[in-house]
């Protein structure tokens, strides 16, 4: 069981999260912005000192390397990444290195990062920082400030990682303690990681290394609204994702959705299959317990067939376990900050609607503009087809 508390800080107030588990690049030099412009698929060159993006390092053949978040402080870029791939990413970037003005240096150990997220982020980092409430809440999503507090220089970047509002603050590392100490005294209270997994499932956000991998798609898991600039010019990449956009019309063979059962079912385990009738149309990736629904909850690959078909089916994990309702996704169940995300296209995929009845919708929520009506093959519609979840052992139960 996590810890309740720790659930409605985040929810409710400040949740402090230690983050010395992520990966942290810089680049200086005149071209580190052209520089990385060429091989990310977002918008590098445009950013401007206090700007920041998100964006991910792909294979020519379209596949994630690592995704990112991009922050231009003004005399470097701050490159925030999974540390599992930080070592790949690093020696990357430097091989493309040739005559232009860009040093990569890998800054994990010696720049630590805390994060501040919930309502009250905002009264807590402005009041362990000495920063000015009113800048803070002025920032964009990844905008970024820096000042000295108590002869400490602090960078401060809004984010929302988590689905959740908030900051990351960078600092020394012989400063980490330091400054988790004021942020506590400022309101914030500490998070465990497994809860800050529960909100991350909760609000639909992916994690490299979990929900997608060296195999994944962008479009596959969602991100490619948040990710992907389609003005710029060419990055690696970038004709597997156009040839999809455009000549497929944005169809992948399987999109991340999620999954909400029964209360008092089990959850499903990272790998278990989903199963329509006789067929496997795809399998779970990360579950968690949500205390907000009192039910459990999952994301999944499932084949595109099934993303906005109407199922009137159930869901059985187990031996003879019977859960129900099926498979569905909508709009995030926290309807204010599900709004001020598709407003602001910072998301392609978020949960909603978890009480609709059994018969209810699978859809991956769009940014206005975006959304790709896919139509079930006529032989399936209106048809009970037993969808249910099997382990990744190789049992299956279809009810």
């Amino acid at each position: 069981m996590i810890s309740l508390e720790h659930y409605r800080a985040l929810r409710e107030a400040a949740g402090l999260v230690d983050r010395r588990g992520r990966g942290r690049l810089s680049l200086t030099g005149d071209d580190r912005r052209s520089y990385l412009h060429g091989l990310l698929t977002n918008d590098i060159a445009a950013l401007q000192p206090g700007q920041g993006c998100y964006a991910a390092l792909l294979t020519p053949q379209g596949r994630i390397i690592a995704d990112m978040r991009v922050l231009e402080l003004g005399d470097a870029i701050l490159m925030d990444l999974d540390r599992t791939a930080a070592e790949t990413v690093l020696e990357r970037l430097q091989t493309f290195v040739f005559s232009e003005d860009v040093t990569v240096l890998d800054i994990t150990e010696t720049v630590a990062q805390l994060g501040v997220y919930g309502p009250s982020a905002l009264s807590a980092v402005a009041s362990a920082s000495g920063g000015n409430a009113d800048a803070l809440n002025a920032l964009p999503l990844y905008g970024s400030t820096s000042w000295v507090h108590d002869g400490v220089s602090i960078t401060v970047v809004r984010s929302d990682d988590y689905g959740v509002p908030g900051f990351d603050l960078f600092v020394e590392s012989s400063r980490f303690d330091a400054l988790a100490s004021s942020l506590r005294q400022g309101g914030a209270v500490d998070v465990e990681p497994a809860v800050m997994e529960v909100v991350r499932v909760e609000s639909g956000r992916p994690l490299f290394g979990t929900d997608m991998d060296e195999q994944t798609i962008p479009l596959e898991a969602g991100i490619e609204n948040r990710a992907i600039s389609l003005t710029k010019g060419c990055y690696v990449g970038q004709e597997i994702i156009i040839r999809v956009l455009h000549r497929g019309h944005g169809r992948v063979a399987r999109k991340l959705v999620g999954i909400t059962m029964e209360a008092g079912a089990p959850l499903p385990a990272r790998g278990d299959h989903i199963r329509s009738g006789d067929r496997d149309i795809g399998s779970v990736t990360s579950a968690a317990g949500s205390p907000t629904l009192g039910k459990p909850i999952a994301l999944a690959y499932v084949h595109r067939d099934f993303v906005q078909l109407q199922l009137a089916a159930r869901i059985r994990v187990g031996d003879d376990q019977h859960l129900g309702p099926n498979p569905h996704v909508a709009a995030e169940f926290f309807p204010d900050l599900a709004r001020q995300a598709e407003c602001a296209g910072l998301v392609s995929f978020a949960f909603a609607a978890w009480e609709l009845p059994i018969a209810c919708e699978v859809r991956v929520l769009q940014p206005p503009g975006y959304e790709k009506a896919l139509a079930p093959p006529d032989d399936r519609r209106g048809h009970d087809d037993g969808v249910s979840i099997g382990h990744a052992s190789g049992r299956d139960w279809t009810g």
